[in-house]
């Protein structure tokens, strides 16, 4: 078959379905958009509750219930589900990989007796790839983040105490800083992180939102509830986190919002 026309018939099968752009060579005049992030429900249901949630960008939402692992596409299909060791908390996705705060001892105890981790799985598959230790989260790791090439890494806070803890690393999980946020106290700590809109966020049980400037100096509190899932989907937008109880039994959502000035963010209708 001559160049020509094979390119002509190639194009014309991916454009009607009959052959993906990976099964042959990709026209120059047919481009694929990539899917867009919309309110979204996630496939099934779980015996936890919703602790996080992340995007690739690439139209998947990463979702962490505690006991299981779940990727699905933007419109809440179920791509890949595995098991995990409680307590899997909020997630994040970087350079192919979703990164996982973990904590298999105590949360909040002022003695620090927390067993703390990051889990890392590879995100097509959700394979587990690596372990990295982080002792420095002494009450408990339950939130992760990612922002210039570094992780930030939040959890539990004993009662009382009038701050939060965060903890800086670099790519290989070697510990840089413990940084103070001076937000007064909050309860269990902090339980979701993310860099967006120029600043940090991180998402707090009893419906408190904490932000914190570039520099971790803390800038606002707000009554929102963004303490099962907060990630930037561009620089306009963000995914919340939400889960429905019935039957002993949770689903979990996902909810568009814009950034807002005075009121930390806004559900998009």
């Amino acid at each position: 078959m001559k160049s020509q026309n094979r390119h002509f018939i190639l194009g014309l099968f991916m454009i009607t379905g009959l052959v993906s752009p990976s099964q042959g060579e990709t026209p120059s005049a047919v481009s694929v958009e990539k899917p867009a992030y919309s309110h979204t429900q996630c496939e099934g249901t779980y015996p936890h509750h919703l602790q996080g949630l992340c995007v690739d960008g690439q139209g998947n939402i990463f979702w962490s219930f505690t006991t299981e692992l779940v990727k699905t596409n933007s419109a809440g299909k179920v791509l890949v589900k595995i098991p995990v060791g409680n307590h899997h908390g909020d997630l994040c996705y970087h350079a192919g990989k979703v990164f996982v705060a973990v904590n298999f001892g105590d949360f909040n105890n002022p003695e620090g007796k927390a067993d703390s981790w990051v889990y890392v799985y590879d995100a097509e598959r959700l394979l587990l790839i690596a372990k990295h230790q982080t002792p420095e989260v002494t009450f408990g790791a339950g939130g992760i983040a990612c922002h210039a090439g570094k992780f930030l890494v939040v959890g539990g806070l004993p009662k009382g105490v009038n701050e939060n803890y965060l903890y800086e690393y670099d790519s290989s999980f070697k510990f840089i800083k413990k940084h103070i946020l001076k937000s007064g106290y909050t309860l269990l700590g902090i339980q979701t992180a993310c860099f967006a809109d120029n600043k940090w966020w991180f998402g707090c049980y009893g419906s408190e939102l904490l932000t914190a400037d570039v520099k971790f100096n803390f800038t606002a509190k707000y009554d929102l509830d963004c303490a099962l899932g907060i990630d930037r989907v561009n620089d306009k937008l963000l995914l919340i986190g939400r889960n429905t109880k019935n039957n002993k039994q949770y689903t979990g959502e996902a909810l568009l919002a814009v950034p807002d000035a005075d009121k930390g963010f806004v559900i998009r209708k």
